[in-house]
């Protein structure tokens, strides 16, 4: 083991005096949550938070020394799924429990993007979560809707969607979650429970992975995992890798995938953050992904992002101090780590890119 070196930590600024006392307390880690939902607010450029807990000289590969974690905004009571859209050179991302997404852009900041993002519909029995994994895709903007228990795509009109798919066997899927595509075209994705408002809504009797694949046909990928969450393709596109957000076994699971994109068995543990778990009760597990063009994992959870070689070793600890959804590569040059840290949108520059870089 490596020795740890962190880099110093950052004091943060103030936000804005609306929400000073508010900003202070979230920014230092140490808030509680208010009684009514804060305004979203742009932080001042520069207001940084966090370290960076660095475990082997590798993770100088992918981080400069002096990179810092930058708050872009907050006030979010969710924040999760961001996607960079490289025809509008803008970062999406959702506000799940609030059923819309916002945009982000370089000197305009965060606006709203979707309203609603994910759950159309209303009733005592119907989510009122919305949108939560994004991805792109040959032009257009797909997502994973909670409410709707769907994954679509945006229409261009920017309000209103089309299904692309909500069933397996005839069964509608619970909550899809999180998703990525390959270079072939297959579509991955995660069903776990979260959106359900009981048990009695359940279709399938089982959280899954699935995949859908050109000709429309779905395919369960495997039901290993109690709480499939965040997903993500090594470069190659050879290797599927799908975060269990089931906090008393919080690993990641790698499948290995035929040419056709099918799976060719079970998988198998690369990594687990038990200790981290252990180490920050209530703090969160594994939740989102992404994998870098040197097959490196970035996942969101435990008080930050944790990237992780393809081999499971661990490189560094990206210390937000909150819980984390998720986070992508974004940026004109591809090599910003946008992060969706519970009520903030932060970033931090990186070395690399997305292992899809050239795809998107």
């Amino acid at each position: 083991m490596f020795p740890m070196k962190r880099s110093p930590c950052v004091q943060p600024r103030r936000l804005a005096p609306i929400l000073v006392s508010f900003s202070a307390l979230l920014l230092t880690g140490t808030f509680m949550l208010p009684p009514a939902r804060a305004e979203i607010i742009n932080a001042a450029p520069g207001t940084t938070i966090g370290q960076i807990e660095r475990f082997s000289p590798a993770a100088g590969n992918l981080l400069e020394d002096g990179a810092v974690i930058e708050v872009l905004a907050s006030g979010f009571t969710w924040s999760e799924g961001p996607v960079w859209v490289p025809w509008a050179n803008q970062l999406v991302f959702s506000d799940v429990p609030e059923n819309k997404a916002y945009r982000w852009r370089e000197g305009h900041g965060v606006d709203l993007f979707l309203d609603p993002s994910g759950a159309s519909r209303r009733g005592p029995e119907i989510s009122t979560q919305g949108s939560n994994g994004f991805a792109v895709h040959k032009g257009r903007i797909l997502l994973c809707q909670v409410g709707d228990r769907r994954i679509a795509s945006l229409d261009t009109d920017r309000k209103t969607f089309s299904t692309i798919v909500d069933r397996y066997d005839g069964k509608r899927f619970s909550a899809p979650n999180d998703l990525c595509i390959d270079r072939r075209g297959n579509i991955y994705f995660t069903d776990p429970p979260y959106g359900l408002v009981s048990e009695k809504q359940r279709e399938i009797p089982f959280n899954g992975v699935y995949r859908l694949a050109p000709n429309g046909q779905v395919t369960l990928v495997t039901r290993e995992l109690e709480r499939p969450n965040g997903i993500a393709l090594s470069p190659d596109d050879k290797t599927l890798y799908v975060t269990n957000s089931h906090a008393p076994n919080p690993i990641v699971m790698a499948i290995a995938l035929t040419k056709n994109g099918a799976a060719k068995g079970p998988g198998r543990v690369v990594h687990s953050v038990a200790d981290l778990v252990k180490k920050y009760p209530n703090k969160g597990s594994l939740d989102g992904m992404k994998v870098d063009q040197q097959g490196n994992l970035w996942m969101g959870g435990v008080v930050g992002v944790i990237v992780v070689s393809k081999e499971g070793v661990r490189l560094a600890h990206l210390v937000t101090g909150h819980s984390t959804g998720n986070c992508c590569f974004g940026g004109p040059d591809g090599r910003t780590l946008f992060i969706t840290s519970d009520n903030m949108l932060c970033r931090i520059r990186t070395k690399t890119r997305d292992g899809h870089f050239a795809t998107k």
